[in-house]
């Protein structure tokens, strides 16, 4: 969660925070808003000869900025040090590990990657600087791990054992799912969710020193991770996939099916989630983080597609999703405004394959398995339906929280005669979906307007106005590029903009600069940014920070006010932000 304000420039500046370039052109260096130019990051440039032909010698292609490749390369280096690091690069070794493939060796770890794999060095000075990055362990312990795979500068190994656990961060008793350690879903079960909270914030952190680009004094210190209500049982939305039978025994079993055989086919589908490391899917019944009635519709799925495998010829993929049914309407709707929509209809008890009665709000839920059914959703007061196959969050206990808590980043705490002059009445939700923050803040507001480039997301928000009783809103579907021209310049309210704030809550890629110039041109008076990935929305911010300071000269500029993680998904080391 990142959120700014416009205002004069008034905070002092300090050097850039320095980083390693993971290749040429890859990233900019950062920049001092304040003093000019700024000492040129280290860089790393390619001297090593040109590799012969051949597939055997071609290196890989960078990879692309922010990618998961990219930020464990960045974490890498971190580990390395940049003498190491280009040392490798003159001699042309980055790619030279040291070790061989399956090597089992004993390693000490120092740290935990942003993706949640621990960190370690090989021994010097038996080895060349390489890093390791293995699974399942924190920092501390020593560990026995079997290298797999090479990249540049380091490799991935599979845990072996522990050799000396590191109590302050182990606790092998927290571990709720038996296929831990094998399953590639969660990485911190056996960490304590404090620990794992703490972990998150410092995602954060490397995140911005590493993509913003902005010198240090320009971001403030990440604020600690606002944690979900429930750490189990949270996830409304799994998707297990399986394999089809080979050929050949598909094959067989269509050769015996002609001759008169009613057998079943000899193959018992494993239908679950990939194993940690490998091409392969773990048959797993079911899902600890998932919420009951998922896992009870899981058993359902398994049991059904166990007993038709034979009909499947290529790999599938299931949805599961929650659903609750709605006794009655939303408090501020009506029966008569509810009925007037018919882009989707509401779940009943028959639009799932299960049911479930929650204990603490007595209401019934229900597993769906179709991408074309309706999900209903409660936000607070708000409901929310939605296609089933359609995104929204996935952890519903915390989006309370998070809306709650964007609400506060836009108004403050504190209210005063002063504040209300000044205080946004107009709302653009941008990336807006189905309507979560535009409907969940429109109480605050005197006009809200919702854009999204999907036309489908659009119908779901203009359905969700009328389910929850509310008239004040416009929804558009329009591109990035002319969010701000095509839509509010015609919109019937103007919306001026040192009264407007623009939540921004684009997919995991970002936004693209188009969007950025749009912002910057129209020039609202906050913005909030919500992100699924902290890098891209580091990486966003800087921009955006930067080309105002540029358009402006200087004179108008935008200052980060608040910068925090959300954990939607405890025991796995993603962080919202």
């Amino acid at each position: 969660m990142s959120s700014a304000e416009a205002s004069p420039r008034s905070r002092p500046s300090s050097p850039p925070h320095k980083r390693i370039r993971l290749d040429d052109g890859l990233s900019t260096p950062a920049v001092n808003l304040e003093a000019g130019p700024s000492e040129p990051a280290p860089k790393i440039t390619s001297s090593r000869p040109p590799p012969k032909r051949g597939k055997k010698n071609r290196r890989p292609p960078p990879p692309e900025p922010c990618s998961p490749e990219d930020v464990n390369l960045h974490d890498v280096f971190e580990l390395l040090g940049a003498d190491a690091v280009a040392a490798a690069e003159k001699a042309g070794s980055q790619y030279a590990a040291p070790i061989a493939l399956f090597t089992e060796i004993e390693l000490e770890i120092t740290d935990i990657s942003s993706h949640g794999e621990a960190t370690a060095r090989l021994p010097s000075p038996e080895y060349t600087p390489w890093a390791v990055l293995v699974p399942f362990c924190v920092p501390g312990e020593r560990v026995i791990a079997k290298v797999y795979r090479h990249s540049r500068m380091h490799s991935y190994a599979d845990l072996v054992r522990v050799v000396t656990p590191n109590p302050a961060l182990r606790d092998d008793s927290l571990i709720r799912c038996k296929y831990f350690g094998s399953c590639g879903g969660c990485q911190y079960q056996m960490i304590s969710y404090e620990n794992q909270l703490k972990f998150k914030q410092r995602v954060v952190e490397k995140a911005y020193q590493t993509y913003s680009n902005l010198p240090s004094a320009s971001v403030p210190a990440v604020l600690p991770t606002i944690p979900s209500p429930k750490q189990y049982e949270y996830r409304t939305k799994i998707t297990p996939h399986f394999d089809a039978a080979p050929k050949r025994v598909q094959k067989e079993f269509e050769e015996r099916q002609k001759a008169g055989s009613t057998d079943k086919m000899d193959w018992d589908a494993r239908i679950g989630f990939d194993q940690k490391g490998k091409k392969s899917v773990i048959d797993i019944e079911e899902c600890p983080i998932a919420t009951p009635v998922v896992n009870q519709g899981m058993i359902i799925q398994r049991k059904h597609v166990k007993e038709n495998i034979h009909t499947y010829k290529r790999a599938a993929t299931l949805l599961l999703r929650d659903s609750f049914i709605a006794t009655s309407d939303p408090p501020s709707s009506s029966s008569a405004a509810a009925s007037t929509s018919s882009t989707l209809t509401a779940p009943t008890t028959s639009s799932g394959i299960t049911q479930h009665v929650d204990p603490d709000t007595n209401e019934t839920h229900i597993c769906i398995t179709s991408h074309k059914a309706t999900v209903r959703e409660r936000v607070g007061e708000m409901q929310f339906d939605f296609p089933a196959g359609s995104f929204f969050q996935n952890n519903n206990s915390v989006l309370e929280p998070l809306t709650a808590y964007v609400k506060e980043a836009i108004f403050g705490s504190g209210a005063s005669e002063e504040n209300d002059k000044i205080r946004p009445t107009h709302l653009v939700d941008t990336y807006c979906g189905s309507g979560l923050f535009a409907i969940t803040l429109s109480p605050s507001f005197q006009y809200v307007a919702g854009i999204e480039i999907d036309a489908n997301a659009i119908a779901c928000a203009k359905h969700n106005l009328t389910l929850n009783g509310l008239d004040k809103h416009a929804f558009h579907a329009g591109k990035s590029e002319d969010i701000f021209a095509s839509v509010l310049e015609t919109s019937k309210e103007p919306f001026p903009p040192e009264r407007t704030a623009v939540v921004i809550d684009p997919p995991r890629k970002g936004c693209d600069e188009a969007f950025i110039n749009q912002v910057v041109a129209f020039r609202p008076s906050l913005l909030v940014y919500v992100s699924c990935n902290v890098h891209t929305q580091a990486r966003d911010v800087g921009m955006l920070i930067r080309k105002m300071h540029s358009v402006s000269e200087g004179a108008y500029e935008y200052q980060m006010e608040s910068l925090r993680g959300f954990d939607l998904f405890p025991q796995t080391a993603h962080v919202e932000s």
